[in-house]
């Protein structure tokens, strides 16, 4: 029984040391630039959002300070991306050069149209 409550109290700990990890800043930092304090302002909206179920709230609002921590030390980061172009960082754009450069408008051009079959 005393086992039981201090793997539970351990498994408690480590989901909120998960959590509070500044996990909405690296998830922001990863994509294409989006301005200074990403993280904080994405945490900021899910808290904002009465859409957000009660639980997701609570952990944006738990993940808040440890957000804006990591957007602090990212801020160097940002500055040094600020100045880029960021239409050439969207997901279409790299998916449209990718199509370019792999000619998939061609051969789609030359492929026999789709039919579909309908149960009447």
């Amino acid at each position: 029984m005393i086992a039981l409550k201090i793997t539970r109290k351990a498994g408690i700990v480590i989901c909120l040391s998960l959590v509070g990890s500044g996990c909405s800043s690296i998830m922001t930092h990863t994509g294409p630039d989006q301005g200074y304090y990403p993280g904080t302002r994405a945490c900021g909206d899910m808290i904002a959002d009465s859409n957000n179920s009660w639980p997701l709230r609570s952990l944006a609002a738990i993940d808040l300070p440890f957000s804006a921590l990591m957007d602090t030390l990212l801020l160097p980061m940002d500055y040094f991306r600020s100045g880029k172009d960021k239409s050439q960082d969207s997901l279409r754009e790299r998916v449209l050069r990718s199509e370019k450069r792999s000619g998939t408008n061609e051969s789609l051009s030359q492929s026999a149209p789709l039919t579909v079959n309908e149960h009447q």
